[in-house]
């Protein structure tokens, strides 16, 4: 799976959402080797869209279309600034993976020493995980450049999150989260609390 990652500021949020309904509407269908979106707006007015693909190759067709670009620059103008283009190839998910079912995502970027490193541990933890977080719905990680990282959590609400978040580690997985944390570094955080889940119309 490859997940291109957007962010950038937002200006004008209804011309975005506009933006955002034609793209569904009207390249969508069209959008070969397209699964799914994740985005939203984060209270100070970051976007984050995580869009996935069947492969690099087929974001990259899909970048290449006329249509595509036409809209691009369109919704660029709802933006100040430029925004920042994040690829990750071979992006893995865990528990599933994302979920249109979410009412709250938690996106994580930031650097790791260890991508595949860092994608075992939540294999390695998915069962207790499992149980600890029930709130949780799965979660997708991708690595991009030299050695960033950006993941997304998907919960069934903000509340359950924050009052899970807030449980003490069991001793099986103490080792495994604190390896995790070795691992990162200069992590940002952006919570979606109105998230847009979209799964491709031919893969639901």
């Amino acid at each position: 799976m490859f997940i291109q990652v957007l962010q950038g500021k937002v200006s004008d949020k209804e011309g975005l959402n506009r933006c955002l309904d034609q793209w569904l509407e009207e390249l969508e269908p069209t959008a070969i080797g397209f699964l799914g979106t994740t985005q939203g707006v984060c209270d100070d007015g970051t976007f984050i869209a995580l869009a996935r693909f069947e492969s690099e190759e087929a974001a990259r067709r899909n970048s290449e279309r006329p249509e595509q670009g036409a809209w691009w620059a369109a919704a660029q103008k709802c933006f100040d600034g430029g925004i920042s283009v994040m690829n990750c190839p071979d992006a893995t998910s865990w528990m599933g993976g994302g979920s249109d079912e979410a009412g709250f995502v938690q996106v994580m970027k930031g650097h790791t020493t260890d991508a595949n490193r860092l994608a075992e541990l939540l294999d390695e933890a998915e069962p207790q995980r499992r149980q600890m977080r029930p709130e949780i719905l799965g979660g997708t990680l991708g690595a991009y450049g030299e050695d960033g990282f950006v993941e997304a959590v998907y919960f069934k609400s903000e509340s359950e999150a924050r009052l899970h978040e807030k449980m003490a580690v069991p001793d099986d997985l103490r080792s495994l989260f604190e390896e995790e944390s070795r691992l990162v570094d200069d992590v940002s955080y952006y919570d979606m609390r109105e998230p847009m889940l979209v799964t491709a119309k031919r893969q639901r």
